[in-house]
């Protein structure tokens, strides 16, 4: 109920307040993981709470205190979406939470908000015949300005499916250091280990494990014979197509995921600036590169807005812009996005992506590669962002051989040289990727 409330009044990321928690708490492994499914699923789940909580509350949700309506959101999250806690000691856990916090008259309503959901059960259910966007923004749980956006953008059936998949709990992907080990090998190592793996059918240097718990405490990590990181992002490094020797430039490298898979396919050989404009991060990318044995990557801290002060115009073979953005593609990750995020938001981080695109380009080469990805779904952060750029850049188009480099996945381009992944697709984040090929003169 705490992480629940500092979400709701602070903003605070759910992630790392929950872990934060939960190291200075004392639970059981089985209590940690049951606190865990409680905060994603009641935060996965907001607006359909919200709504069947209305039906129980005479002046509506937002009358009640932050911790009173954190409370009754988790127990209607038990009461509808878990099947394995009883229904009495779902009550009675609420009702001794209320006391402990509050006064008699608060632990009295919350006994009588959750008895009368019990009694009228069938309420717990979406009615037949509601407006299509509403029924799938109350289904999946997401805001119905969200769903309206994805409907126009995709149509209404993969705005569903997409709304559905964000509420499925991620897999666990690696990418192997191919300067250590292969797939195969990495492969058979973990099934020895007793982990169930396979290879991954969307990013050619990735495994997916089920069930492997926190795979950053298995001695493989620390070997760094792998990183862990999604498969739709490890899709970036294969469009822009590093070669052994070349000169790269990573715009904002944080965490250091994206940099090091580039340094691992150029056999660490060339030389990869990556930046970032948060010192803090800088040593995430720092801690990335060492502990994978890799030394072809300095590091430094820059806005990617003031890079082409910092270096001569065509100095780089490769520029990877992964730009700030929505993060509409990560929500399965990242559930607090959804509620938080507004139109505004994206029309605002558009244009630091348009200026950010504009400012990085100069730095390439006559026939380099610059490759723009996000990992969001909007088509405003995306397809209409390359599009402005091309419009002011005559010099650049559309790589038409990037297909060639990922041929497995031909049919996820909506152009030639733009790809995009959508999170029911493989299970993986929602990502935009889009390949970018200079004029040579």
């Amino acid at each position: 109920m705490d992480v629940l409330v500092r979400v709701e009044k602070e903003q605070a990321y759910s992630n790392l307040l929950l872990n934060q928690m939960l190291q200075s708490s004392e639970l059981t492994r089985s209590d940690a993981g049951l606190a865990t499914e409680l905060v994603y699923g009641t935060i996965q789940r907001l607006n359909t709470l919200d709504y069947f909580m209305n039906k129980f509350l005479s002046k509506g949700i937002h009358k009640l205190e932050p911790w009173v309506r954190s409370l009754l959101r988790l127990s209607f999250y038990q009461l509808i979406y878990l099947d394995r806690i009883p229904e009495h000691a779902i009550v009675n856990e609420a009702v001794t939470i209320a006391g402990r916090r509050g006064h008699k008259g608060i632990s009295g309503l919350v006994n009588g908000v959750l008895r009368a959901a019990l009694r009228r059960s069938d309420e717990l259910q979406l009615p037949a015949g509601m407006p299509h966007l509403q029924e799938i923004s109350l289904r999946h749980s997401h805001p119905e300005w969200l769903v309206k956006r994805w409907t126009a953008q995709f149509g209404e059936e993969t705005a569903s499916r997409i709304c559905e998949a964000n509420n499925v709990p991620p897999h666990t992907s690696l990418r192997m250091n191919r300067l250590k080990t292969s797939t195969q090998a990495l492969l058979e190592l973990l099934t020895e280990q007793g982990y169930t793996a396979r290879l991954s059918e969307l990013a050619p240097d990735g495994i997916v494990v089920n069930g492997g718990g926190n795979m950053a405490l298995s001695p493989g990590y620390e070997e760094g014979l792998y990183s862990i990181q999604d498969e739709s992002s490890m899709l970036v490094a294969e469009m822009l197509s590093p070669l052994t020797g070349m000169t790269v430039l990573d715009c904002c490298a944080a965490p250091g995921g994206k940099t090091a898979h580039i340094a691992e396919k150029m056999g660490d050989q060339g030389h990869i600036h990556a930046f970032d404009i948060h010192p803090h991060k800088r040593k995430l990318i720092d801690a990335q590169v060492q502990r994978l044995g890799i030394h072809s990557v300095s590091t430094d801290i820059a806005d990617a807005a003031h890079l082409a002060e910092r270096f001569p115009p065509s100095t780089f073979d490769r520029i990877l812009l992964d730009a700030p953005c929505s993060g509409l593609g990560v929500i399965r990750r990242k559930p607090d996005l959804k509620w938080v995020k507004s139109p505004q938001d994206i029309t605002e981080i558009s244009h630091v992506q348009d200026r950010l695109l504009q400012a990085v380009s100069g730095l390439l080469k006559p026939d380099g590669i610059l490759i723009y990805s996000t990992c969001t779904l909007e088509s405003n952060e995306n397809e209409k962002a390359v599009e402005r750029f091309l419009n002011n850049r005559p010099e650049f188009s559309l790589d038409q051989a990037a297909a060639a480099r990922l041929p497995h996945l031909r049919d996820r381009f909506i152009l030639p040289g733009m790809l995009q992944i959508l999170p029911h697709q493989y299970g993986s984040d929602g990502f935009f990727i889009a390949a970018l090929r200079k004029q040579a003169f």
